[in-house]
């Protein structure tokens, strides 16, 4: 069993619901990157998805675009990310830690070396954006024999199709993407997302997180009724776009711990 695993089964065998807080690596600066990490850790993040900086960032709005261009300008590569995972690892051996990029700078290092240095990190998931299922089964094979999860998304639009190839490869947990849009955008239907969850949960066997529009803690509490986790991203870097560099750390543990006390109620 995946550390994700054991994290999603802990907390559903507790009743609760995982908080899945995203940052992109690298920003605002390289050098808070993991104290970022730590201080979702103990503002009660369960799992962390650590953003890879990417030039064209399709599946992300404007806030995550942001963020990318940032740690890019600062020369933040997949490398760097990987380091920040090792040197995360050196203060917590336990909770998930999950890439979320794009296909790109994963081809241009190797799979094998990717995987090899991923495992070698600590890095338990990745979610690569544009790696459909129907083309990737053996670089899943290669991420299950090292431990680690693949993670997929799943749309309003997703065929039942495309939900059944994904549930046939998907590890640790699927990624719901609320709406029809890139990250940041339009707000959330509730009663869309309860109706989309019977039709994912036939083919998938795996734990849902449901992503894009969860902005507080109210948002997350409503999401976490129909799903196994809520996935929060913009809203953590619009907190860090507004807060001075000296203070981020702090806003980001008291901004998770909003999240995490309204789930826990």
């Amino acid at each position: 069993m995946s550390r994700i695993q054991a994290c999603l089964a802990a907390l559903a065998a507790n009743n609760k619901k995982g908080l899945i807080p995203f940052i992109t690596a690298g920003d605002p600066a390289p050098e808070l990157t993991v104290p970022l990490m730590h201080a979702m850790v103990d503002g009660g993040a369960d799992i962390i998805e650590l953003g890879v900086p990417f030039s064209d960032p399709m599946a992300d709005g404007p806030v995550i675009q942001r963020a990318s261009e940032r740690a890019l300008l600062k020369g933040v590569s997949l490398r760097d990310v990987l380091q920040f995972v090792r040197e995360f690892r050196t203060g917590n051996q336990v909770t998930p830690v999950v890439l979320m990029g794009y296909a790109n700078p994963i081809e241009r290092m190797g799979q094998e070396t990717f995987i090899d240095q991923a495992a070698e990190a600590g890095v338990d998931g990745v979610l690569v954006v544009d790696y459909p299922p129907e083309e990737c089964e053996e670089f899943v094979s290669k991420m299950q024999l090292r431990g680690m999860d693949t993670i997929f998304l799943l749309a309003p639009t997703s065929t039942d199709e495309r939900i059944a190839q994904v549930g046939k490869i998907a590890s640790g947990y699927v990624y719901y993407v609320s709406l029809k849009g890139v990250t940041g955008s339009g707000s959330l239907d509730l009663g869309a997302v309860a109706e989309m969850m019977p039709r994912i949960k036939k083919h998938v066997k795996v734990p849902v997180g449901v992503g894009f529009g969860i902005r507080d803690g109210a948002t997350a509490k409503a999401i976490s009724t129909v799903s196994d986790a809520v996935v929060i991203g913009s809203r953590i870097i619009q907190e860090l776009e507004n807060t001075p560099q000296e203070n981020a750390v702090s806003a980001v543990k008291l901004f998770i711990s909003g999240v995490r006390q309204a789930l826990d109620e």
